[in-house]
Protein backbone atom coordinates (compact mmCIF):
# COMPACT_ATOMS: atom_id res chain seq x y z
CA UNK A 1 0.00 0.00 0.00
CA UNK A 2 2.76 1.98 1.02
CA UNK A 3 4.58 1.82 -2.66
CA UNK A 4 1.39 2.11 -4.00
CA UNK A 5 0.42 5.59 -2.11
CA UNK A 6 4.05 6.62 -3.07
CA UNK A 7 3.79 5.84 -7.09
CA UNK A 8 0.55 7.65 -7.02
CA UNK A 9 2.43 10.57 -5.08
CA UNK A 10 5.43 10.36 -7.59
CA UNK A 11 3.04 10.67 -10.60
CA UNK A 12 0.78 13.40 -9.23
CA UNK A 13 4.19 15.28 -8.91
CA UNK A 14 4.89 14.81 -12.30
CA UNK A 15 1.93 16.30 -13.39
CA UNK A 16 1.58 19.26 -11.26
CA UNK A 17 5.10 20.05 -13.00
CA UNK A 18 3.66 19.19 -16.30
CA UNK A 19 1.26 21.91 -15.39
CA UNK A 20 2.60 24.57 -13.34
CA UNK A 21 6.22 25.00 -16.01
CA UNK A 22 3.76 25.76 -19.10
CA UNK A 23 1.93 28.18 -17.06
CA UNK A 24 5.08 29.79 -15.37
CA UNK A 25 6.58 30.33 -19.14
CA UNK A 26 3.12 32.04 -20.09
CA UNK A 27 3.42 33.92 -16.79
CA UNK A 28 6.63 35.07 -17.40
CA UNK A 29 5.85 36.19 -21.36
CA UNK A 30 2.89 38.09 -20.20
CA UNK A 31 4.44 40.24 -17.52
CA UNK A 32 7.83 40.53 -20.26
CA UNK A 33 5.49 41.77 -22.41
CA UNK A 34 3.16 44.37 -20.50
CA UNK A 35 6.85 45.83 -19.46
CA UNK A 36 8.05 46.20 -22.85
CA UNK A 37 4.67 47.52 -24.02
CA UNK A 38 4.64 50.10 -21.70
CA UNK A 39 8.34 51.58 -23.34
CA UNK A 40 7.15 50.96 -27.21
CA UNK A 41 5.67 54.22 -28.55
CA UNK A 42 4.73 53.79 -32.00
CA UNK A 43 3.47 56.03 -34.56
CA UNK A 44 -0.23 54.97 -33.47
CA UNK A 45 0.17 55.39 -29.99
CA UNK A 46 1.77 53.15 -27.72
CA UNK A 47 2.31 49.58 -27.80
CA UNK A 48 -0.59 47.13 -26.56
CA UNK A 49 -0.08 44.95 -23.40
CA UNK A 50 -2.34 42.15 -22.58
CA UNK A 51 -4.94 44.26 -21.12
CA UNK A 52 -5.92 46.21 -24.26
CA UNK A 53 -5.30 43.17 -26.27
CA UNK A 54 -8.08 41.38 -24.08
CA UNK A 55 -10.37 44.62 -24.53
CA UNK A 56 -9.91 44.42 -27.86
CA UNK A 57 -10.94 40.76 -28.08
CA UNK A 58 -13.87 41.58 -26.10
CA UNK A 59 -14.38 44.41 -28.94
CA UNK A 60 -14.18 42.13 -31.97
CA UNK A 61 -16.89 39.84 -29.97
CA UNK A 62 -19.27 42.12 -29.50
CA UNK A 63 -19.07 43.34 -33.17
CA UNK A 64 -19.53 39.79 -34.42
CA UNK A 65 -22.64 39.47 -32.01
CA UNK A 66 -23.87 43.23 -33.47
CA UNK A 67 -23.54 42.07 -37.20
CA UNK A 68 -25.34 38.75 -36.23
CA UNK A 69 -28.13 40.56 -34.86
CA UNK A 70 -28.49 43.30 -37.86
CA UNK A 71 -28.05 40.14 -39.96
CA UNK A 72 -30.90 38.49 -38.49
CA UNK A 73 -33.11 41.77 -38.09
CA UNK A 74 -32.50 41.53 -42.20
CA UNK A 75 -33.72 38.54 -42.53
CA UNK A 76 -36.71 38.69 -40.76
CA UNK A 77 -37.86 42.61 -42.15
CA UNK A 78 -37.62 40.39 -45.59
CA UNK A 79 -39.51 37.46 -44.59
CA UNK A 80 -42.43 39.78 -43.21
CA UNK A 81 -41.85 41.64 -46.60
CA UNK A 82 -42.46 38.39 -48.81
CA UNK A 83 -45.23 37.58 -46.57
CA UNK A 84 -46.99 41.10 -47.54
CA UNK A 85 -46.74 40.69 -50.82
CA UNK A 86 -47.95 37.24 -51.18
CA UNK A 87 -50.80 37.93 -48.98
CA UNK A 88 -51.92 40.46 -51.25
CA UNK A 89 -50.93 38.79 -54.78
CA UNK A 90 -50.82 35.02 -54.71
CA UNK A 91 -48.76 35.02 -57.56
CA UNK A 92 -45.64 37.27 -56.34
CA UNK A 93 -42.19 34.97 -56.62
CA UNK A 94 -40.66 35.77 -53.21
CA UNK A 95 -37.07 37.05 -53.68
CA UNK A 96 -34.53 36.24 -50.88
CA UNK A 97 -31.25 38.42 -50.81
CA UNK A 98 -28.38 37.66 -48.94
CA UNK A 99 -27.08 40.15 -46.16
CA UNK A 100 -24.23 42.17 -47.23
CA UNK A 101 -22.72 43.38 -44.09
CA UNK A 102 -18.79 43.60 -43.73
CA UNK A 103 -17.39 40.25 -42.41
CA UNK A 104 -16.53 40.18 -39.35
CA UNK A 105 -13.80 38.74 -37.70
CA UNK A 106 -14.84 35.52 -36.75
CA UNK A 107 -15.92 35.40 -40.41
CA UNK A 108 -12.61 36.09 -41.50
CA UNK A 109 -11.35 33.40 -39.32
CA UNK A 110 -14.24 30.78 -41.08
CA UNK A 111 -13.12 31.76 -44.43
CA UNK A 112 -9.15 31.23 -43.80
CA UNK A 113 -9.88 27.46 -42.52
CA UNK A 114 -11.89 26.67 -45.00
CA UNK A 115 -9.60 27.57 -47.84
CA UNK A 116 -6.60 26.39 -45.95
CA UNK A 117 -8.42 22.93 -45.53
CA UNK A 118 -8.86 22.29 -48.98
CA UNK A 119 -5.61 23.86 -50.46
CA UNK A 120 -4.48 21.73 -47.92
CA UNK A 121 -6.53 18.62 -49.04
CA UNK A 122 -5.92 19.24 -52.45
CA UNK A 123 -2.02 19.06 -51.68
CA UNK A 124 -2.76 15.71 -50.20
CA UNK A 125 -4.32 14.19 -52.46
CA UNK A 126 -1.07 14.98 -54.68
CA UNK A 127 1.69 14.40 -52.72
CA UNK A 128 0.60 11.24 -50.90
CA UNK A 129 0.23 9.06 -54.18
CA UNK A 130 3.53 10.78 -55.98
CA UNK A 131 5.67 10.16 -52.73
CA UNK A 132 4.61 6.74 -53.05
CA UNK A 133 5.12 6.57 -56.48
CA UNK A 134 8.64 8.05 -56.66
CA UNK A 135 9.43 6.15 -53.13
CA UNK A 136 8.87 2.87 -55.11
CA UNK A 137 11.04 3.48 -58.11
CA UNK A 138 14.76 5.07 -57.95
CA UNK A 139 14.60 6.11 -61.73
CA UNK A 140 11.49 8.07 -60.59
CA UNK A 141 12.98 9.66 -57.68
CA UNK A 142 16.28 10.82 -59.72
CA UNK A 143 13.94 12.25 -62.55
CA UNK A 144 11.58 14.12 -60.19
CA UNK A 145 13.92 14.98 -57.55
CA UNK A 146 15.67 17.93 -59.16
CA UNK A 147 12.46 19.39 -59.78
CA UNK A 148 10.96 19.42 -56.17
CA UNK A 149 14.20 20.82 -55.09
CA UNK A 150 13.67 23.39 -57.60
CA UNK A 151 10.31 24.41 -56.78
CA UNK A 152 10.27 23.86 -53.39
CA UNK A 153 11.86 26.90 -51.53
CA UNK A 154 9.38 28.99 -54.13
CA UNK A 155 8.06 31.80 -51.69
CA UNK A 156 4.17 32.32 -52.07
CA UNK A 157 4.92 36.00 -52.52
CA UNK A 158 6.04 34.67 -56.31
CA UNK A 159 3.35 32.46 -56.66
CA UNK A 160 0.47 34.50 -55.99
CA UNK A 161 1.20 36.51 -58.99
CA UNK A 162 0.86 33.64 -61.39
CA UNK A 163 -1.44 32.05 -59.84
CA UNK A 164 -3.50 34.66 -60.44
CA UNK A 165 -3.19 35.33 -63.43
CA UNK A 166 -3.76 32.11 -64.70
CA UNK A 167 -7.12 32.04 -63.09
CA UNK A 168 -8.26 35.08 -64.22
CA UNK A 169 -7.31 33.68 -67.82
CA UNK A 170 -9.08 30.74 -67.60
CA UNK A 171 -11.84 30.70 -64.94
CA UNK A 172 -13.79 32.90 -67.01
CA UNK A 173 -17.50 33.69 -66.04
CA UNK A 174 -19.78 36.45 -65.39
CA UNK A 175 -21.49 34.74 -62.16
CA UNK A 176 -18.54 32.46 -61.00
CA UNK A 177 -19.66 29.57 -58.76
CA UNK A 178 -16.41 30.25 -56.46
CA UNK A 179 -14.84 33.58 -56.37
CA UNK A 180 -12.00 34.13 -58.02
CA UNK A 181 -9.84 35.61 -54.54
CA UNK A 182 -10.74 32.04 -52.65
CA UNK A 183 -9.62 30.11 -55.69
CA UNK A 184 -6.08 32.18 -55.85
CA UNK A 185 -5.15 31.87 -52.40
CA UNK A 186 -6.22 28.26 -51.80
CA UNK A 187 -3.94 27.42 -55.43
CA UNK A 188 -1.58 29.17 -53.79
CA UNK A 189 -1.22 27.34 -50.42
CA UNK A 190 -1.64 24.07 -52.78
CA UNK A 191 1.63 24.66 -54.29
CA UNK A 192 3.73 25.92 -51.35
CA UNK A 193 2.56 23.29 -48.73
CA UNK A 194 2.82 20.39 -51.21
CA UNK A 195 6.77 19.53 -50.98
CA UNK A 196 7.39 18.28 -47.35
CA UNK A 197 4.28 15.07 -47.79
CA UNK A 198 5.77 14.35 -50.77
CA UNK A 199 9.45 14.15 -49.60
CA UNK A 200 8.44 12.44 -46.16
CA UNK A 201 6.50 9.93 -48.28
CA UNK A 202 9.14 9.17 -50.42
CA UNK A 203 11.53 8.97 -47.42
CA UNK A 204 8.61 6.58 -45.81
CA UNK A 205 7.90 4.03 -48.51
CA UNK A 206 11.72 3.85 -49.71
CA UNK A 207 12.48 2.96 -45.91
CA UNK A 208 9.87 -0.01 -45.96
CA UNK A 209 11.54 -2.75 -44.09
CA UNK A 210 13.27 -5.23 -47.04
CA UNK A 211 11.72 -8.28 -45.06
CA UNK A 212 8.41 -7.09 -45.50
CA UNK A 213 8.94 -6.65 -49.03
CA UNK A 214 10.23 -10.11 -48.89
CA UNK A 215 7.01 -11.40 -47.26
CA UNK A 216 4.80 -9.55 -50.13
CA UNK A 217 6.65 -11.29 -52.99
CA UNK A 218 6.46 -14.73 -51.34
CA UNK A 219 2.53 -14.19 -50.79
CA UNK A 220 2.69 -12.46 -54.65
CA UNK A 221 0.40 -9.61 -53.91
CA UNK A 222 -0.50 -7.62 -56.48
CA UNK A 223 1.01 -3.95 -56.70
CA UNK A 224 -1.99 -2.48 -55.26
CA UNK A 225 -2.84 -4.63 -52.59
CA UNK A 226 1.30 -4.25 -51.57
CA UNK A 227 0.75 -1.09 -51.48
CA UNK A 228 -2.19 -0.63 -49.51
CA UNK A 229 -1.04 -3.99 -47.16
CA UNK A 230 2.66 -3.38 -46.87
CA UNK A 231 4.43 -0.32 -48.12
CA UNK A 232 1.82 2.83 -46.51
CA UNK A 233 1.24 0.90 -42.91
CA UNK A 234 4.71 1.00 -42.55
CA UNK A 235 5.71 4.67 -43.90
CA UNK A 236 2.56 5.77 -41.95
CA UNK A 237 4.32 7.79 -39.40
CA UNK A 238 6.44 9.49 -41.96
CA UNK A 239 3.35 10.10 -44.31
CA UNK A 240 2.05 12.41 -41.46
CA UNK A 241 5.14 14.00 -40.40
CA UNK A 242 5.16 15.45 -43.86
CA UNK A 243 1.25 16.35 -43.00
CA UNK A 244 1.94 17.62 -39.92
CA UNK A 245 4.87 19.96 -41.86
CA UNK A 246 2.60 20.63 -44.41
CA UNK A 247 -0.40 21.88 -42.74
CA UNK A 248 1.81 24.33 -40.94
CA UNK A 249 3.63 25.62 -43.94
CA UNK A 250 -0.26 25.93 -45.43
CA UNK A 251 -1.36 28.27 -42.91
CA UNK A 252 1.70 30.23 -43.09
CA UNK A 253 1.60 30.88 -46.08
CA UNK A 254 -2.48 31.86 -46.46
CA UNK A 255 -2.23 34.14 -43.95
CA UNK A 256 0.67 36.22 -46.45
CA UNK A 257 -1.52 35.54 -49.48
CA UNK A 258 -4.64 37.01 -48.12
CA UNK A 259 -2.35 39.82 -46.96
CA UNK A 260 -0.55 40.50 -50.11
CA UNK A 261 -3.72 39.92 -52.71
CA UNK A 262 -5.90 41.52 -50.31
CA UNK A 263 -8.47 38.22 -50.32
CA UNK A 264 -10.87 37.29 -47.52
CA UNK A 265 -9.56 36.00 -44.52
CA UNK A 266 -7.36 37.00 -41.44
CA UNK A 267 -4.65 37.93 -43.56
CA UNK A 268 -7.06 41.14 -45.00
CA UNK A 269 -8.04 41.52 -41.72
CA UNK A 270 -4.35 42.19 -40.28
CA UNK A 271 -3.84 44.69 -43.54
CA UNK A 272 -7.02 46.61 -43.45
CA UNK A 273 -6.17 47.24 -39.73
CA UNK A 274 -2.82 48.54 -40.21
CA UNK A 275 -4.21 50.41 -43.21
CA UNK A 276 -6.96 51.98 -40.67
CA UNK A 277 -4.55 53.22 -38.50
CA UNK A 278 -6.78 54.21 -35.70
CA UNK A 279 -5.70 53.96 -31.77
CA UNK A 280 -7.17 50.32 -31.85
CA UNK A 281 -5.20 48.77 -34.50
CA UNK A 282 -2.32 47.76 -33.32
CA UNK A 283 -4.28 45.76 -30.03
CA UNK A 284 -6.94 44.61 -33.27
CA UNK A 285 -3.68 43.03 -35.11
CA UNK A 286 -2.18 41.66 -31.76
CA UNK A 287 -5.36 39.65 -31.49
CA UNK A 288 -5.61 38.09 -34.84
CA UNK A 289 -1.44 37.46 -34.26
CA UNK A 290 -2.63 35.65 -31.26
CA UNK A 291 -5.61 33.53 -33.11
CA UNK A 292 -3.47 32.99 -36.21
CA UNK A 293 -0.62 31.00 -33.57
CA UNK A 294 -3.76 29.76 -31.39
CA UNK A 295 -5.13 28.19 -34.50
CA UNK A 296 -1.87 26.85 -36.28
CA UNK A 297 -1.46 25.17 -32.78
CA UNK A 298 -4.97 23.60 -32.70
CA UNK A 299 -4.38 22.57 -36.05
CA UNK A 300 -0.95 20.45 -35.45
CA UNK A 301 -2.53 18.77 -32.46
CA UNK A 302 -5.27 17.75 -34.58
CA UNK A 303 -3.29 16.17 -37.37
CA UNK A 304 -1.40 14.54 -33.85
CA UNK A 305 -4.71 12.83 -33.04
CA UNK A 306 -5.50 11.97 -35.94
CA UNK A 307 -2.30 9.93 -36.87
CA UNK A 308 -2.53 8.12 -33.15
CA UNK A 309 -5.52 7.01 -34.31
CA UNK A 310 -4.41 6.05 -38.13
CA UNK A 311 -0.72 5.19 -37.14
CA UNK A 312 0.57 1.99 -35.19
CA UNK A 313 3.56 4.97 -33.71
CA UNK A 314 1.62 5.93 -31.20
CA UNK A 315 3.90 7.88 -29.62
CA UNK A 316 4.49 10.43 -31.90
CA UNK A 317 0.92 12.15 -30.95
CA UNK A 318 3.01 12.83 -27.31
CA UNK A 319 6.14 15.34 -29.21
Amino acid sequence: MLSRFSLSGAELTDKLVSVALPVAGLLVFLLAWNLSAQRIETSLGQFPGPAEVWQQGGNLVEEHRAQREKAAAFYERQEKRNAKKLAENPDYVPRQRRYTGKPTFFDQIGTSLVTVMLGFVLAAAIAVPVGIMIGLSQSLYSAINPLIQLLKPVSPLAWLPLVTMVVSATYVSDDPTVPKSFLNSMITVMLCCIWPTIINTAVGVSGVSQDHVNVSRVLRLGPLTHVFKVVLPSALPMVFTGLRLSLGIAWMVLIAAEMLAQNPGLGKFVWDEFQNGSSNSLGRIMVAVIVIGLIGFLLDRGMLLLQRFLSWDNSAALR
